[in-house]
């Protein structure tokens, strides 16, 4: 089997984007209409080769290229639906996106209202599952109530994803709120062991009790944060492009995805910022098969363990479930 014919593959399975931001995630190609002559081309931060040197480098690029389209509730409706038209290019069924809850403060705009704009963006044949995404010193004098709002009266926001910078401590605010998230039903994520050690995972899973950890790649430094996350059933929402570019591993050879599924933790594979290093779902599962030799049942396990760990019915679970399981007996047929 080729690399074509992994993406004839690809393209036959429902797929899931697990670990997404929104304003990472902002078509490029709106930046272009919205001022040619600035966005006309492609710059240096989305060619193939470019690595970022820093978190910080990388942050400071996102945010000059995003605060030059979302400024209002309307932008985010836009940003979205075309967002989500790629999605169903790539045959994608289930999406989690959050949005940065900076932005009502930074922009002055209703935090429910960006919510229901970008459902409102959701078009037929995909469901999207929309979280606040909460910086870990977020809990400011005019966000903190707003934040503490939205988990009990947005009927519509699914979930929180601690966000920001994992050299920050967890402040007294952080593990009641996420407490009192989960006592209003909400899904609970962490980014945890991108930049910050693997001692960040064990700290989410066990004091914001989180089942989803966005990244976890370091968890590979700790046997037993592994283990923890076994135990615990814990998913990590993964992104192998976006650890690459960020040097979070410095080759491709040192990604710990493989050597997590070997051991049975569980994981998925989304594009986490996808303005920041151009790239799709189709070229995360093509770089796992060139770069660490993923096969296309590996592959097909990934895209199924997206659709596990959904919030979707149960029934139509079981249906993508089973059109993946029929997509693989098929290679697997034509294979031997």
């Amino acid at each position: 089997m080729n690399l074509s014919e992994l993406q004839r593959f690809l393209a036959n399975l429902p797929k899931t984007e697990t670990h997404l931001h929104i304003e990472g995630a902002l078509p490029w190609e709106l930046l272009q209409e919205k001022d040619p002559g600035r966005f006309s081309s492609t710059p240096h931060f989305r060619t193939s080769d470019f690595r970022y040197d820093s978190f910080e480098q990388f942050e400071s690029i996102l945010i000059e290229h995003a605060m030059c389209w979302f400024d209002s509730v309307e932008s985010y409706y836009e940003a979205a639906k075309v967002m989500f038209a790629k999605h169903l290019d790539q045959n994608v069924k289930y999406v989690e996106t959050s949005f940065h809850a900076g932005m009502i403060e930074f922009l002055k705009l209703p935090g429910e209202e960006i919510l229901n704009a970008i459902l409102d963006a959701v078009p037929d044949g995909l469901e999207v599952r929309v979280f606040l995404g909460i910086s870990r010193n977020a809990y400011t004098p005019y966000l903190g109530p707003l934040i503490e709002k939205a988990i009990t009266e947005w009927d519509k926001l699914s979930g929180i994803d601690l966000h920001g910078l994992e050299s920050l401590p967890l402040e007294s605010w952080v593990i009641p709120f996420w407490a009192k998230a989960k006592a209003s039903g909400k899904i609970l994520k962490a980014h945890a062991g991108e930049f910050g050690p693997a001692s960040n995972i064990k700290e989410a899973v066990e004091k914001l009790k989180v089942q989803r950890i966005q990244h976890g790649t370091r968890a590979v430094e700790d046997e037993s944060v592994m283990e923890l996350l076994i135990e615990k059933d814990v998913t990590l929402d993964m992104c192998p492009i976006s650890n690459y570019k960020l040097k979070v591993i410095d080759k491709w050879e040192d990604h710990p995805i493989k050597n997590f599924v070997n051991r049975g933790i569980r994981c998925t594979v989304s594009t986490d910022d996808p303005l920041s290093f151009n790239n799709s779902l189709i070229d995360e599962y093509c770089t796992l098969y060139e770069k660490l030799s993923f096969s296309f049942s590996d592959i097909a396990d990934l895209i199924a363990n997206g659709f596990r760990v959904s919030d979707i019915d149960g029934k139509k679970k079981e249906y993508y479930l089973a059109q993946i399981a029929q997509q693989v007996a098929q290679v697997n047929l034509v294979d031997g």
